[in-house]
C-alpha cells in the first residue's frame, strides 16, 4: 500500500485492520504499509490480554472488554513507542465499518506512550458477547464525546 493519500500535505501511511464476520468465522485482517497481512481469528482475539473501559454509550452506562488496540497493531509488526516520531506522527488507523462508514485515529491516540486512555477492539459488552448488531467486535474509545468513531468491522492505518 505505502503512501497513497496526502492530507493537509503530508503523506499518509496506511495500514489495514479488517474485521469480518461469517458464519463459520469471525477475524480480524492486520495489513501494514507493507502490504503484509496477518489475521486472528475471535478465538486468538479472546486469549489475548483485556482491558476494560466503563464507558456512556447512548446516554447509557455501559462496560467493555476488549483487546488494547495497541497490542493489535504492535502483533501486526506496527511499531510503536519511541519509534513513533518525526514523519511517523503523521500515521493514522483508518477505520472502516462493514458498511463502508470510515473514521481515523491518530496513531499517536491509540500508543500508550502518548495517550491516556486505552482504545479496545471490544468482543464484549457487560460481561457478554456482543449481538449481532454491535459485534462481534467494535472499536471503544473513552473519551469521545460522541460515539461516532465507534465502528465496528474494520480498521486501516494511513
Amino acid at each position: 500500500m505505502g503512501s497513497r493519500q496526502v492530507l493537509f500535505g503530508r503523506a499518509v501511511m496506511c495500514f489495514l485492520l479488517s474485521m469480518a464476520s461469517g458464519a463459520r468465522a469471525q477475524t480480524i485482517q492486520v495489513v501494514n504499509a507493507d502490504g503484509h497481512t496477518g489475521t486472528a481469528t475471535a478465538a486468538q482475539i479472546a486469549a489475548m490480554p483485556h482491558a476494560t473501559v466503563s464507558v456512556t454509550d447512548h446516554d447509557e452506562p455501559a462496560q467493555f472488554d476488549g483487546v488494547p488496540l495497541a497490542a493489535l497493531v504492535s502483533a501486526a509488526g506496527i511499531q510503536l513507542g519511541d519509534t513513533l516520531r518525526g514523519q511517523r506522527m503523521t500515521e493514522a488507523l483508518l477505520v472502516e465499518a462493514a458498511d463502508g462508514y470510515k473514521v481515523v485515529f491518530a496513531l499517536a491516540e491509540v500508543d500508550p506512550a502518548f495517550a491516556t486512555r486505552e482504545i479496545i477492539l471490544a468482543d464484549k459488552r457487560d460481561g457478554k458477547a456482543m449481538d449481532a448488531k454491535e459485534g462481534p467486535f467494535r472499536i471503544v474509545a473513552p473519551g469521545d464525546k460522541r460515539a461516532a468513531r465507534w465502528c465496528v468491522k474494520s480498521l486501516r492505518c494511513e
